[in-house]
C-alpha cells in the first residue's frame, strides 16, 4: 500500500514534524510505504512529486491549518487534526482507505459537504490557526528586534545601530495584525481573500481594535469574498478576467471595510481598551489568580487550542507596552510554557530514568533543547504515552510558575524564544526572579510525574 501525506501545525515547528515522524513510524509498523511533505515554518520539505500523487492509494492531510488540496483531485483525502496523526498514526493512515475521493463525483461531495458541516468549528478553528501561523513570524522578529534596540541603546534606544533596530522591529510588528486578517481570509477563501484581508488588519491597527478586530476582519473579509464570487457566479465570460483584478477586490474590501469602520470596530476597540486597562491596573491577588490560570492553560493541551488562547493573550498585552516597559502577563505565559518539556527532561533523564523506555529517554534530551526554547509540544511524547499522569503533572508545576512570575513581578518586552531572550538587557524585567519561578514550577511538575509514573 501506498500513501502520502502532508503534515502542517499553526506555528510550523514541532507538532509538523512529530506529526510526519508518527505517520512514518505508523506506516512501517503496518508494512505500507509512505511519503510526508512538511510544511513547517521555514516551507515545505520532501515535497510530493506528481509522481508520489499519481501513485498514491489515498492522501492523508494532518494539519491545524488550512492546505491548499487542489492537486489531489481523484484521489482519496483523509483530514485529521495534526494532534491525532501523533496519537494515532495506525488508526489514521487504516482510515485514509475509506476516505471519499477529493472532487469525484456528486455522491462523494455530499458526503464531504455533509462531513464538513458537522465540524464547524474545526474549520473556524483551521482559519484561525492559518493566521495565527504566518502571523507569528512577525510577532517573534518584531520583538526580538525591538529587545536588541535595547541592548544596544539601552531603554531609550539611544544611538544609530538601536534606533535602526527599533524601526525595523515596529515596522515588523505594525504588520502583524495584516498577516493575522489577511491569513485567516486566505484560509477561508484563498488568494482573493488577502486583499480585504490585510485592509481589515490595517484597520484594526489603526483604530485600536488589536487582535480581536484583525481577527474578526479576517473572517469578515475571507466571507464576504465567497459571497461576492457567488453573487457574480452567471458573470458573462467576456467579463471573468475582471474578477480576481477588480470586481472581487474592491467589492469585498467595501464590504469589508464599511463593516470594520461603522459595525465591529468602535466595540472591539472599546472591549481591547477595556482589556487592556484591566491587565495594566492588576495586583496583588488578581494578578496571582491571573498568572494561576494563564499558566494551567499554557500546560493543560501543550500548545492546542487552548494554549494558544493564552499564548495570544499575552501577545496582545505587549501591543499596549510604551517605550521600556515590559508584560508581566507575557512573562508569565511564555515561563509556564516552558514548564513541560523541563519537566519531562528532568523527570526522563536525571529523575527517573527507570521508569521511562529507551526512546522516551531519548526524547527527554530533546525535550531540553525545545524547553528552554519555548516550544512546549517537547512534552507530547510523554502525555501520548501517559496522558492523565504527565498532564495532570506538568499542568500543577506551570500554574506555578505563572502564579509565582506574577508574584515576583516579572516582565517580558518580547513574545518568544524562551530561555535565550532573557540575556537581552531591556527584554525583561526581574530576570533572576523569572528563572526562580521556572526552576520552582519545573522542579514540582518533574517531582510528580517521578513519584507518580510506575516503572517500565
Amino acid at each position: 500500500m501506498k500513501l502520502i501525506a502532508i503534515t502542517s501545525c499553526s506555528t510550523g515547528i514541532a507538532h509538523t514534524y512529530m506529526a510526519a515522524e508518527a505517520l512514518e513510524i505508523a506506516a512501517k509498523d503496518i508494512g505500507w510505504n509512505i511519503k510526508v511533505e512538511t510544511q513547517g515554518s521555514v516551507g515545505a520539505k520532501n515535497v510530493l512529486t506528481q509522481e508520489d500523487i499519481e501513485a498514491a492509494d489515498a492522501v492523508v492531510i494532518a494539519a491545524s491549518t488550512s492546505v491548499n488540496k487542489d492537486r489531489f483531485h481523484g484521489k482519496r483525502l483523509y483530514e485529521v487534526d495534526v494532534n491525532d496523526a501523533i496519537k494515532n498514526g495506525q488508526q489514521v493512515l487504516k482510515d485514509s482507505l475509506q476516505a471519499p475521493i477529493y472532487g469525484g463525483a456528486k455522491q462523494t461531495e455530499t458526503i464531504k459537504v455533509e462531513k464538513e458541516s458537522n465540524n464547524n468549528f474545526k474549520g473556524i478553528y483551521a482559519h484561525l490557526m492559518t493566521g495565527v501561523s504566518y502571523m507569528i513570524p512577525f510577532v517573534v522578529a518584531g520583538g526580538i528586534m525591538t529587545a536588541l534596540s535595547f541592548a544596544f541603546g539601552g531603554i531609550n534606544s539611544e544611538g544609530a545601530i538601536a534606533e535602526a533596530f527599533k524601526t525595523i522591529g515596529g515596522t515588523a510588528m505594525g504588520l502583524m495584525w495584516a498577516a493575522l486578517g489577511g491569513y485567516v481570509a486566505f484560509s477561508i477563501s484563498d488568494r482573493p481573500g488577502l486583499v480585504p484581508g490585510m485592509v481589515a488588519g490595517m484597520l484594526a491597527s489603526s483604530s485600536g481594535s488589536g487582535f480581536l478586530g484583525a481577527l474578526l476582519g479576517g473572517f469578515i473579509a475571507g466571507y464576504s469574498v465567497l459571497g461576492v464570487k457567488k453573487a457574480f457566479v452567471k458573470l458573462p465570460e467576456k467579463f471573468e478576467g475582471l474578477m480576481p483584478v477588480l470586481i472581487i477586490p474592491v467589492l469585498s474590501c467595501i464590504i469589508t471595510g464599511f463593516l470594520m469602520v461603522f459595525v465591529v470596530g468602535k466595540p472591539l476597540t472599546w472591549l481591547n481598551e477595556t482589556l487592556t486597562s484591566w491587565l495594566t491596573s492588576m495586583s496583588g491577588a488578581s494578578s496571582v489568580v491571573l498568572g494561576v490560570i494563564l499558566g494551567a492553560m499554557m500546560a493543560i493541551d501543550l500548545a492546542g487550542p487552548i494554549g494558544k488562547a493564552a499564548y495570544f493573550f499575552g501577545v496582545a498585552s505587549l501591543t499596549a507596552l510604551t517605550q521600556g516597559q515590559t508584560s508581566p502577563v507575557m512573562a508569565a505565559v511564555m515561563l509556564s510554557g516552558m514548564v513541560p518539556p523541563l519537566a519531562m527532561a528532568l523527570s526522563s533523564t536525571v529523575l527517573a530514568k527507570k521508569k521511562y523506555t529507551r526512546d522516551e529517554r531519548e526524547s527527554g534530551k530533546t525535550a531540553w533543547i525545545l524547553g528552554l526554547s519555548f516550544i512546549s509540544e517537547g512534552a507530547i511524547p510523554f502525555a501520548v504515552a501517559d496522558p492523565i499522569r504527565v498532564l495532570a503533572s506538568v499542568t500543577v508545576g506551570s500554574a506555578i510558575t505563572g502564579a509565582l512570575s506574577m508574584v515576583f513581578n516579572c516582565g517580558l518586552a518580547v513574545p518568544h524564544r524562551g530561555f535565550f531572550v532573557l540575556l537581552i538587557p531591556g527584554a525583561t524585567s526581574n530576570v533572576f526572579m523569572m528563572i526562580l519561578a521556572l526552576a520552582v514550577g519545573t522542579v514540582v511538575s518533574a517531582l510528580l510525574v517521578s513519584l507518580w509514573k510506575k516503572e517500565k
